[in-house]
């Protein structure tokens, strides 16, 4: 559709000076006319988008176009020819400074995904990610072909497994107090639907609670690590993450806060002035990358790094189609995950739809943090807190062992094991109390820290490894807890 139409100069002046981006490029001329229709199929399967044609390139002035009605017929004609499915833009012709441009206008398209037709089906697809465009592989065009259909990916049966495969016990944990877990309420929470006559998880259902997730999801954990410097050249600590999606966020947030200590002893761990970044809003962060990733994505886990000048938290998968991270910050909100959203909200992680974002910038500022801010990068969304003082660990790593910092445990694990422990406990009933299942990341992150600490002990301590091994408070763990 073409309109000739005069855009008011301070209007066109002020979007001159806006930088290119998700909804925004511009042109100066069709000489490249290819890289133009990717722009145009990115647009439409993301979040719409307007192309200005005739500004110069460096300089951002309007140069206009010779013979604006034969390049118009010529660009529509380049549209219609080379983007499948039909795709019919709003082309607008305004003068400026005696210029004529071309305003070419795409919206969210219902018929997503486009494609080019000279590239198929297959690899003609594009989405735009900040400034640019990138080629979308087949999750991420059967995640946009879902959004159209109304259909989520955690929404979808598992028809190959039964109710045996979720862990009852890890569901019943988590609603303590809060529901009744009996096999209607696994159906009301979507865990379970009725595929033929069956009783089966759904893909939400598996990726919350289920006993063996990562078979069927294999990049459906969290990877945390703490890096020297400001890049992944050198890491000093790391954990890989395993448990139920809900039990994740305490896990991840104690890695963040036994990296974020200022060398306190455990008296002060519970001071607020103690910690030198944002808590509350890295967790909003923390239960946003769980809840909006794109699970079927493959290739990458939820990722948090911790550097020295900044906290960097992680998801795969872009933005929903339609939406950009101004609307993000406006309070706009598109549930990916609709089962995974709704476990989370029951469990009281999620105040209310819309408002996580918006928190976390108006919490960030009000603790006297910098700003973070959002990028897309890759297929993934990456949420980045800037710190307001570098957090350096030591280069002499000789001088401060690991060991030192991974001792440092915070109250909360020690208040919940230490209380736990004032009768002596299995190393198994102790992992079931803290919703964890794997050994590798309990011993590691939680039960060696808290024994080298020394509030805890071992009850046959000349025999380590013995079946009979059980664990209790020692009197150093008592005066913890007594806040002495």
């Amino acid at each position: 559709m073409t309109s000739n139409f005069k855009l008011p100069p301070s209007n066109f002046k002020e979007l001159l000076s806006t930088d290119e981006g998700k909804t925004l490029e511009f042109k100066q001329n069709l000489s490249s006319p290819r890289n133009l229709l990717k722009t145009l199929v990115a647009f439409a399967n993301t979040a719409g988008g307007r192309i200005i044609i005739g500004v110069a390139d460096k300089t951002r002035e309007p140069v206009g176009i010779d013979n604006p009605l034969d390049e118009e017929e010529r660009l529509c004609n380049l549209i219609a020819d080379s983007i499948s499915p039909r795709l019919v833009p709003n082309v607008e012709m305004t003068t400026v400074d005696g210029k004529t441009l071309l305003v070419v206008e795409v919206f969210l398209s219902n018929s997503r995904p486009h494609y080019l037709r000279s590239e198929g089906s297959e690899t003609g697809v594009y989405v735009r990610l900040g400034s640019t465009n990138r080629q979308a592989d087949r999750e991420l065009i059967g995640e946009l072909r879902r959004s159209v259909e109304g259909v989520a990916f955690d929404e979808l049966p598992l028809p190959q497994l039964s109710m045996d495969d979720l862990a009852i016990d890890a569901i019943k944990r988590a609603f303590t107090g809060i529901r009744e877990i009996d096999e209607q309420a696994l159906f009301t929470l979507r865990l379970l639907v009725r595929e033929q006559g069956k009783s089966v998880p759904t893909r939400g259902g598996v990726l919350l609670f289920g006993r063996d997730r990562v078979a069927q999801f294999p990049d459906c954990w969290v990877q945390c690590g703490r890096f020297i410097g400001t890049d992944k050249a050198r890491i000093f600590d790391h954990i890989e993450l395993e448990e139920p999606l809900p039990v994740m966020v305490d896990s991840i947030m104690l890695f963040l806060k036994k990296h974020a200590m200022r060398g306190a002893d455990f008296s002060e761990i519970r001071r607020r002035d103690v910690w030198n970044i944002p808590l509350e809003p890295l967790r909003e962060a923390v239960v946003n990358a769980l809840v909006h990733a794109d699970w079927s994505q493959r290739g990458g886990p939820v990722r948090v790094a911790f550097f020295d000048d900044r906290i960097e938290i992680e998801n795969p998968g872009i933005l929903p189609p339609g939406l950009t991270v101004e609307d993000m910050r406006q309070g706009v909100s598109k549930i990916r995950n609709p089962v995974i959203a709704r476990v989370f909200r029951e469990l009281k992680l999620i105040e209310q739809w819309g408002s996580g974002v918006p928190r976390i910038f108006r919490e960030t500022a009000e603790a006297g943090f910098p700003e973070p801010y959002l990028v897309e990068l890759g297929l993934r969304v990456r949420f980045v807190f800037p710190l307001a003082e570098a957090l350096q660990i030591a280069e002499n790593l000789d001088s401060e062992p690991v060991a030192q910092v991974t001792a440092q445990v915070t109250a909360q694990v020690t208040a919940q094991v230490g209380a736990f422990c004032r009768e002596p406990r299995s190393a198994r009933e102790i992992m079931e109390m803290l919703g964890l299942k794997h050994w590798k990341t309990f011993q590691s992150n939680y039960l060696n820290p808290l024994l080298e600490a020394g509030f805890i002990e071992r009850t046959i301590p000349d025999k380590p490894k013995s079946r009979l091994q059980k664990y209790r408070l020692t009197e150093k763990g008592k005066h913890a807890l007594e806040g002495k």
